[in-house]
């Protein structure tokens, strides 16, 4: 093996393993790079590696999860080359997870965890990082704490992350289902807010739940003049399952947000948003506080010009009633 000078003391001496090592991944780095049709057949070559950790030794193991999670960071193979470390064997011992943990911090150190959740993402592994665990400990908590005492807490942040998204969709999707069937609103207040205390999930979220769960409950006109006809016959309708979820100036607020998102992003709806608002508050859904609040400095910068000056005149209404108000108490006083 020929030296290598030490770089404090100019002397000669012999590299270390972890340099050579260092040198060879940027080699191997560069010519998977060139050839990149040798691409596929290698991380097919990983997955099939994966599968046989438990004949590596513990530090072997510590080099090939360092060496595969500067391949994912540099995109020589893609992230479904986890599903190997789900195998039943590896998971049961503790394999699997102890790999996860020094592949995750050779990648989130090569990257960031953006990158590293924007790649589990798009191959589908964002949601079975759990699978990582038996049966009897594929929680959470369980997760959580591991991949935090391990000093991965980006990781542990962004599976509680996936795992709460994954129920707010599970719930929009049941709530679609009991509004098809035509379930009672009380039933579904009652089961909405069941989930509320189960999942940890706010007002203000779930509101935002429950209007995306109403607005997807229909098939809308195509024609501008009569989607607003049909919106405002609908969210009459559904007016009492917005208002029990809407006890909090917060979650009207939100609710308004999410109204001023829906009909930027969805053309037809650009006429109706004023009538919308007027429709909900009154059914006592919104009130002239949140909506003013909206108006004055809330509102979000998409379609702000067209919205604003839609509700313009029921704005100054909503003032000129509230000053008369005012001012009949002083008289009364």
């Amino acid at each position: 093996m020929p030296l290598e000078p030490n770089l404090i003391t100019g002397a000669m001496q012999r590299p270390s393993l972890t340099s050579w090592w260092l040198v060879e991944c940027w080699v191997f780095n560069r010519l998977i790079r060139r050839y990149k049709y040798l691409e596929k057949g290698f991380e097919e070559e990983i997955k099939k590696l994966l599968l046989f950790l438990k004949g590596f030794t513990e530090s072997e193991r510590n080099k090939l999860a360092m060496l595969t999670g500067i391949l994912l960071a540099n995109g020589n193979i893609s992230a479904s080359i986890l599903s190997s470390l789900f195998n039943e064997n590896l998971v049961k011992e503790g394999v699997s997870a102890a790999f996860a943990v020094k592949l995750f911090k050779s990648w989130i150190n090569e990257k960031d965890i953006n990158s590293v959740a924007a790649s589990l993402r798009k191959v589908g592994m964002d949601n079975r990082l759990m699978e990582l665990f038996p049966a009897n400990k594929r929680s959470c908590d369980h997760f959580s704490k591991y991949f935090t005492d391990a000093g991965l807490k980006e990781i542990s942040d962004f599976a509680r992350n996936q795992q709460s998204i994954g129920a707010r969709k599970e719930l929009q999707k049941e709530l679609q289902e009991q509004m098809s069937r035509g379930d009672s609103f009380k039933d579904i207040v009652v089961y909405v807010r069941e989930e509320m205390k189960k999942t940890n999930i706010s007002e203000q979220t779930m509101v935002s739940i429950v209007w995306s769960s109403v607005m997807s409950s229909v098939e809308w006109n195509k024609k501008e003049e009569l989607v607003t006809e049909q919106a405002i016959k609908h969210l009459k309708q559904y007016s009492p399952l917005l208002k029990a979820f809407t006890s909090q100036g917060l979650s009207e607020l939100t609710l308004l947000l999410k109204i001023q998102e829906y009909c930027y992003d969805n053309i037809h709806f650009m006429k109706a948003f004023q009538k919308i608002v007027v429709l909900l508050y009154k059914a006592d859904v919104l009130s002239e506080e949140a909506i003013l609040k909206w108006y004055n400095d809330a509102h979000l910068a998409k379609g702000k010009s067209v919205f604003l000056e839609q509700m313009k005149k029921f704005v100054e209404w909503l003032k000129n009633a509230e000053e008369e108000s005012e001012s009949d108490e002083e008289e009364t006083d």
